[in-house]
């Protein structure tokens, strides 16, 4: 009997997104002669039945295109924006999966999206994840989609900014995404020959920052570029947010959540200016110009990388084979040079963070990275 297969991009756009389509698609169809219908824009798509067939015709052509044909969003199943409100839409995607006789539904996202899946798989829909992210913080797989492409981006730009920081006798502060993990900052840093990294595992000091660079100064170099992860954080800022979560972990339903989740709101807003913040607290302890340069989404665009159109299709084709086997409840995993399908329940809500005495963060210090702590 010809097994159906449903599939969804959702969350943040990354490249290589349709390269894991092709790999999916091309498997299934070509290799197990199964039917894919693709729903568009993420669980808002399942949710409002908006669906396409994919075949051979709209998968050719797609292996070098960034974004995703599908489209996608961030909309949660149990929390979906409806006429002003806010609701719980999950019994529609349901009905929406049973309609069209699924036998799996792929969800291909980040973090978000595969605690969404997991919601699904516990009203009883078969579910398989494909990671997707720049962020590469999804536990349970060594990298994710659209990692490579981002740090490649992020690496040019540090490259580029070279040149006008040694010509204006500059502090250059290039702020890159990552969302709570360093890795993208870590990484483009260290290829990119920044003078300081910060990434939100390390908490740092700006004093010594600021003296990493006025010795920098001092020993005739005309330049420092400092690349800072979006998620990083002050040691004081640090210890103001943990106390903050702790005490939010603590109170159950009471006027005293609903306080401290108004103060962790307000200290996510503040941190949204952090960067400049810290580019203007460096200029002033150093009496060095700065200029802050935020790259924002512009790495998550263009052509995706050789990696991950390999990657993506490995992935794709591995999510076919699990199809196949009936193995169902489980993320399809990169470990090493293999791939490995995962418990979905085991990986969800846990994040990939930065070890602190990883390889990456030791030949940082070993080339004399300043790490602001």
């Amino acid at each position: 009997m010809t097994k159906l297969v449903g599939v969804l991009t959702a969350g943040g756009d990354t490249p290589g997104l349709n390269a894991a389509l092709r790999g999916l698609g091309k498997a299934a169809i070509e290799r197990y002669g199964m039917q894919i219908v693709g729903f568009y824009e993420g669980f808002r798509g399942l949710m409002q039945n908006r669906t396409i067939r994919l075949d051979g015709s709209n998968l050719s052509g797609i292996l070098t295109r960034g974004g995703t044909i599908l489209g996608t969003s961030r909309d949660k199943p149990n929390n979906m924006p409806m006429g002003g409100q806010f609701l719980d839409m999950t019994d529609t995607m349901v009905e929406n999966y049973k309609r069209h006789h699924l036998d799996v539904l792929i969800c291909i996202g980040g973090g978000g999206t595969h605690k969404s899946a997991a919601k699904l798989m516990k009203k009883g829909l078969n579910i398989i994840t494909i990671p997707k992210t720049i962020d590469n913080d999804l536990s349970g797989t060594d990298h994710s989609i659209g990692f490579d492409t981002a740090l490649g981006i992020a690496t040019d730009a540090v490259d580029r900014l070279h040149s006008t920081a040694h010509s204006h006798h500059r502090i250059i502060v290039v702020e890159l995404m990552g969302h709570n993990t360093g890795w993208l900052a870590l990484g483009a840093g260290i290829a990119g020959g920044a003078d300081v990294i910060l990434i939100p595992e390390i908490p740092y000091e700006t004093k010594s920052i600021a003296e990493a660079i006025l010795s920098r100064s001092r020993g005739g170099k005309r330049f420092s570029i400092v690349a800072v992860s979006e998620g990083a954080m002050s040691r004081k800022d640090a210890a103001k947010m943990r106390r903050v979560e702790e005490e939010l972990a603590a109170t159950g339903k009471s006027p005293e959540k609903e306080k401290a989740e108004a103060r962790l709101l307000k200290l996510r807003q503040q941190h949204t200016a952090n960067t400049i913040n810290l580019a203007a607290e460096l200029a002033q302890m150093t009496d060095l110009e700065s200029r802050v340069t935020i790259l924002g989404y512009v790495q998550r665009g263009g052509t995706p990388s050789a990696y991950d159109r390999l990657l993506a299709t490995r992935l794709g084709t591995a999510a076919a084979d699990l199809i196949n086997q009936g193995k169902f409840g489980v993320m399809v995993a990169a470990r090493g040079e293999g791939i490995e399908p995962v418990d979905l329940e085991k990986i969800v809500g846990k994040r990939n963070t930065v070890p602190v005495d990883h390889p990456w963060v030791l030949s940082a210090r070993e080339v004399g990275t300043n790490l602001g702590d």
